[in-house]
C-alpha cells in the first residue's frame, strides 16, 4: 500500500474508529485512486489529520459501498452516482460549494435587483416553488432554464461557475470549475478569464439533455468525444456520434439530449462567452 495507508496518525475519535484509505479500499472493493476520484465529486468528505492524511468514518464507508453497487450492478458512472445519491437524500450537495454557490448567487442576484420570487418565476416561466428550491440548492436547473435566468438577470453562465478571477493558461482536470445543469448534465469549464471563447466539457447521462429549446447570441462548435447526441435546430434533427463535429449560430433555437445508453462527452465551445 501507499504511504498514506502506512503512516500512523493518532485517532482522536474514541467512540468510532476512523479508517485509512487502504483499509477502506479493501472493505469497499475499489482502489484508493477510485475513492480519491469520488471524493473530488463530493461523494465522501474524509477528515484530515495534522499531516493531511485521510481518515474515513463508518458513514463514509457506507456511502462508498452504495457507490460501488451503483457502478457495478447498475453501470452508472461517477457523476450519475453522485446525482442519484443526492436525489435519494443520502448525499448532501457538494461541500466545495458548487451547488450552494449557484443557489446563493441566484438569491443574491434577485435580492440585489429587488425582485420577489414570484416576479422572477413569472418572467422566466418556472414555478415559485422551483425557483425557491434552486435558491436553496435543493434542485438543479437545466441548461435551458439557466439560460433564461442569465438573460433575465442580464448576466452570463460564467458567473454561475464563480469564474471571475483570471484563469491560468493551464487547467488540470482537478482545477476545472464544475456546474451541475439539471439532472444528468455536468458542465466542466476548461478555461476562463479574459477569453474570447467559452470552452466546456459536457458530460450527459442517458436521456438527459438541455430541457427546453433556447437561444442566445454568438456561435457554437462541438465535438463528440464519446457516445451520441441528438440536437434540434429550429425543429430539424441531427444525430451526432463519436467523432462528429457540429457548428451553428447560437441565435438559432436549439435543444439537445443524449439518446444513447451510455454517458455522452462533448467538447462544447461558445464564442463570445455570453452563454
Amino acid at each position: 500500500m501507499g504511504r498514506e495507508n502506512s503512516v500512523s496518525d493518532k485517532n482522536h475519535n474514541d467512540t468510532q474508529p476512523l479508517l485509512k484509505i487502504g483499509d477502506v479500499a479493501r472493505l469497499v472493493g475499489v482502489s484508493p485512486s477510485v475513492i480519491r476520484s469520488w471524493e473530488s465529486l463530493g461523494l465522501t468528505r474524509p477528515q484530515r489529520t495534522a499531516s493531511k492524511y485521510r481518515l474515513y468514518s463508518a458513514e463514509d464507508v457506507s456511502l462508498l459501498k452504495r457507490a460501488r453497487y451503483l457502478r457495478r450492478v447498475r453501470g452508472l458512472n461517477a457523476h450519475a452516482i453522485v446525482e442519484l445519491m443526492k436525489r435519494e437524500g443520502v448525499l448532501a450537495g457538494p461541500q466545495d460549494g458548487t451547488a450552494g454557490a449557484l443557489g446563493g448567487h441566484l438569491r443574491k442576484l434577485r435580492s440585489r435587483k429587488g425582485f420577489s420570487l414570484a416576479q422572477v418565476a413569472r418572467a422566466v416561466g418556472i414555478s415559485v416553488g422551483f425557483l425557491s428550491a434552486l435558491e436553496r440548492s435543493r434542485m438543479t436547473a437545466s441548461v435551458g432554464t439557466l439560460r433564461k435566468l442569465t438573460r433575465f438577470y442580464k448576466t452570463n453562465i460564467l458567473d454561475f461557475f464563480d469564474a471571475a478571477e483570471s484563469g491560468s493558461p493551464l487547467v488540470s482536470p482537478a482545477k476545472r470549475k464544475v456546474l451541475h445543469a439539471g439532472e444528468g448534465v455536468t458542465m466542466e469549464l476548461l478555461a476562463w478569464g479574459n477569453t474570447v471563447m467559452e470552452p466546456h466539457l459536457f458530460r450527459i447521462a442517458p436521456d438527459a439533455g438541455s430541457g427546453e429549446s433556447y437561444s442566445h447570441e454568438g456561435e457554437e462548435f462541438l465535438h463528440v468525444l464519446q457516445g451520441e447526441l441528438e440536437i434540434a435546430l429550429n425543429g430539424q434533427q441531427y444525430h451526432l456520434q463519436q467523432g462528429d463535429s457540429f457548428y451553428f449560430e447560437s441565435a438559432t433555437p436549439h435543444q439537445w439530449k443524449n439518446p444513447g445508453k451510455k454517458e455522452t462527452r462533448v467538447i462544447w465551445i461558445n464564442t463570445p462567452p455570453t452563454f
